[in-house]
């Protein structure tokens, strides 16, 4: 009898960790859309907008500040404007963590081969290591929606970004993440 409790105690946390990996995936395998506002910290500096993003690769966001930032990608570029920078800048999406991030199938990808699942009171949390960036992505414990992330910007910044209001899988007009209509 103290040999069948022991296993169950020694194993029971495995179980927690397969299980959750596995109700995390099918909540990405379902999630075609995601829509949220967020708040982002960068050093010392705290941003808030919201975003939407339809996987694969693409994302609006717009900033509540008080030059009007814009974020967004057609799934290949980046382009970020705003009324404080007298031109847009672009970038190749591949060459962002935001490509990761973006990238539905990569995601599972890479759940499928984390052995270790990282839990605090409030998110479940995996680390993924690829081209020599870290990227920390965090998951609800109640429901396993994304809950945000952590990165590391182009100037080498640590970005943490948290994500709430949520709602997955609403109506987009794919015509929003046309980057020529956020160019000045």
């Amino acid at each position: 009898m103290k040999y069948i409790i022991f296993i169950l105690i020694f194993f029971y946390p495995l179980n927690i960790f397969a299980s959750s990996k596995e109700l995390i995936k099918n909540k990405l395998e379902e999630t075609e859309n995601i829509s949220f506002k967020f708040t982002q910290k960068i050093g010392k500096k705290t941003e808030k907008g919201e975003c939407v993003i339809l996987y694969p690769k693409k994302i609006l966001c717009k900033y509540d500040d008080i030059y009007n930032k814009i974020l967004v990608s057609n799934g290949r570029s980046l382009v970020i404007n705003s009324k404080k920078i007298s031109n847009y800048l672009r970038y190749n999406l591949k060459d962002t963590p935001l490509y990761l991030i973006l990238d539905k199938k990569f995601l599972l990808e890479r759940l499928d081969q984390v052995e270790i699942i990282q839990e605090n009171n409030e998110t479940f949390s995996i680390e993924i290591i690829h081209n020599n960036n870290l990227l920390n992505i965090f998951f609800d414990k109640n429901n396993y929606e994304i809950k945000g992330w952590t990165t590391t910007d182009i100037y080498q910044n640590r970005v943490e970004t948290i994500l709430f209001n949520i709602k997955l899988n609403i109506m987009i007009d794919e015509k929003i993440f046309r980057v020529q209509n956020y160019i000045n």
